[in-house]
């Protein structure tokens, strides 16, 4: 008790000896519980928590690993998407262009036949309405030509050639 009185621990001084042997004894037998059995469990789930997270990182990699390529992808696919459009629009512009060409070669071929249609329709209606006047300009030469001469001229072979005559030196004088 000497030892112990001479340390003032107030009210948790030991009394006895075999009290601080007994506590000693007590906290080895604890830590060696604790390192045999608790420490051992808690290192396990440790283990198991770090695996689990690590595991978890390396799965979120993966995925990110995936969205990235996915994202590239997706990236590709848009930009082949955009030449193709582009590559459509043109084939489309070009074909377009070639359907306003073939038109106006269409209405420019159809224009010039209603034209030489239209030509030829005029010189057959000139040739008619000419014909028609030669006999009408003829008949009245000779009806007038026989009032004039007073004698009646009556031959048509005669009066067909006198008129004929008549008219081509009217052209020839134009």
């Amino acid at each position: 008790m000497g030892v112990l009185q001479e340390i003032n621990l107030g009210p948790l001084a030991p009394e006895h000896l075999s009290e601080v042997i007994v506590g000693i004894v007590l906290m080895l037998l604890v830590f060696l519980v604790m390192w045999k059995a608790i420490v051992p469990a808690f290192e396990k789930m440790y283990d198991e928590r770090s695996s689990r997270i690590e595991g978890g990182l390396q799965r979120a990699a993966a995925a990110e690993a995936k969205a990235a390529a996915a994202l590239a992808e997706y990236k590709d696919q848009l930009a082949s998407a955009r030449e193709e459009a582009a590559r459509i629009r043109e084939d489309a512009k070009n074909a377009g262009a070639q359907i306003v060409a073939e038109a106006r070669d269409k209405a420019s071929t159809e224009s010039a036949r209603i034209l030489e249609s239209g030509h030829a329709q005029l010189e057959a209606e000139r040739s008619q309405l000419l014909t028609q006047l030669r006999s009408e300009v003829g008949g009245l030469a000779t009806t007038l030509a026989g009032k004039i001469v007073g004698e009646s001229l009556t031959d048509d072979e005669r009066a067909n050639r006198t008129v004929d005559r008549f008219l081509a030196e009217l052209e020839s004088a134009r």
